[in-house]
């Protein structure tokens, strides 16, 4: 009997994590909307301007702030980093798309 109530306990604290899970979830896809529609705006002035597309410099900092943003949360730098790598090589190419739909070469 003890076994059953234990087992129902379980089963709804995984209902009630898969839920919050779900919310973080969500969250995270609109907040990755809304830093897409911030880059693509950055997009549209570095092609009006010139300018490349891809931020070598920038990137690096922000490499070096997310890491530590990562240690200070107790989230794996490591995984951070392949996350923002994983966002910015996406952001470089709707900036190269948007370049090229402006005319302007990879090169800038």
């Amino acid at each position: 009997m003890n076994e059953e109530k234990d087992m129902a306990d379980a089963r709804a604290a995984l209902v009630d994590y898969r839920a919050s899970i779900d919310n973080i979830d969500a969250a995270l896809i609109h907040m990755l909307a809304e830093r897409f529609r911030c880059t693509k705006a950055v997009g549209v002035l570095k092609a009006s301007h010139g300018l490349p597309p891809a931020d070598p410099a920038r990137e690096q900092q922000q490499i070096a702030r997310l890491r530590q943003l990562a240690k200070d949360a107790h989230l794996d730098p490591d995984f951070a980093e392949k996350f923002l790598n994983f966002v910015v090589r996406e952001v470089i190419r709707h900036h190269e798309q948007i370049a090229a739909s402006n005319g302007v070469t990879k090169t800038g």
